[in-house]
């Protein structure tokens, strides 16, 4: 492979990389004291997001800093029900803020209008990154899945177990199932955007679909799912789709056949014993547990090499398991990097 080719992207596509492509999820974040200035330079979080030459700037920081081989849209997967017209704050410590929806307001939810208007500036800032990036740099961008938005739209804010959204599937199912279709409209709509915008692929987070029962998780977890992605092919029939159903356990093993995703992103507590399997059917990405990364030391180089170990010699994405947390030394980030890069000789010690 040449400097110029985006290797995450050939990955994607079923290649094997001789050495896997590195990238991490929340790479530009709290961790990088150039992230911290930049934010207290944006004013809000929010205002972070939608200002595209200082979206664009956090993007770029840990491309110039460590060199990471795809480079993902800053942006948030609240962004989709803001311009749906819902209420969106970010308080420190606390997090994203909304007044929560009730049932009989969800139909209402399909007049708002301008919904692309309201999000123009993130595809703006995935025009600037194209022009930006180094060639070989493979560009994402994102959306939160459709259940894992909901939650935050009826619980008003995070919760541990999303029993609000649980309960409120239990309660009415059917304007669950209306909030998730709508939910997977925009967001396929917000995804096409971003790749005429400039995106080589795009991964689906559904960070909260691991709290749902086997029933639950076909309906909520899938089906909005498959949706985005059936709409994504219409238009762009040769982008990659990652899918990230984080806690999905068991449900990993036919998920990506369920959706149609191309590749799976999967959560640190995945066997790699499971990963190899979903490898046979297509690419992977994964999955340090982001503690090994604030560790360091053995725990973090026995952390990297297991997973070099099982999953290196098929199509191969490295990652956390989740994103990095701010607490992260970055020379623990840089370490990760050296080893990963350093495969298949670091194999030997």
């Amino acid at each position: 492979m040449t400097k110029t080719d985006r290797i995450v992207l050939d990955v994607l596509k079923g290649q094997t990389a001789p050495t896997p492509p590195i990238w991490i999820m929340r790479q530009a974040g709290r961790y990088l004291p150039e992230y911290r200035q930049t934010r207290q330079t944006a004013g809000s979080f929010l205002d972070l997001c939608y200002n595209p030459e200082l979206a664009s700037e956090v993007t770029l920081q840990p491309i110039r800093r460590f060199g990471f081989d795809a480079s993902i849209l800053f942006s948030d997967i609240l962004t989709v029900p803001h311009a749906l017209g819902r209420d969106l704050r970010f308080e420190e410590g606390r997090g994203p803020l909304m007044t929560p929806i009730e049932p009989e307001e969800i139909d209402g939810l399909s007049n708002i209008g301008g919904f692309h208007d309201k999000l123009a500036p993130v595809y703006q800032t995935v025009g600037r990154l194209r022009t930006e990036l180094p060639a070989e740099t493979t560009l994402l961008g994102f959306c939160g899945a459709p259940w894992t938005v909901a939650t935050y739209m009826i619980a008003g804010h995070g919760t541990p177990d999303q029993a609000p959204a649980r309960l409120f599937l239990y309660r009415h199912p059917e304007r669950m199932d209306a909030l998730l279709t709508l939910l997977a409209a925009r967001s396929a709509e917000y995804l096409i955007r971003q790749i005429e915008a400039g995106a080589d692929a795009v991964q689906i987070f559904d960070s909260w679909s691991g709290v749902l029962d086997e029933a639950s998780f076909e309906r909520c977890c899938v089906r909005p799912v498959r949706s985005i992605v059936e709409a994504i092919r219409k238009r762009f029939p040769d982008v990659p789709i990652i899918g990230f159903p984080k806690g999905a356990g068991a449900a990993y093993d036919d998920y990506r056949q369920k959706t149609g995703v191309d590749a799976l992103g999967l959560d640190w507590s995945v066997p790699l014993s499971q990963a190899q399997r979903l490898q046979k059917d297509g690419p992977v990405q994964g999955n340090l547990d982001p503690l090994r990364l604030v560790a360091g030391g053995t725990a973090l180089d026995e952390g990297v090499d297991a997973i070099l170990n099982a999953l290196a010699d098929g199509p191969f994405i490295f990652n956390l398991g989740h994103g990095i947390t701010p607490q992260t030394p970055i020379e623990n980030v840089q370490r990760m990097i050296d080893r990963v890069r350093a495969w298949p000789s670091s194999a030997n010690g």
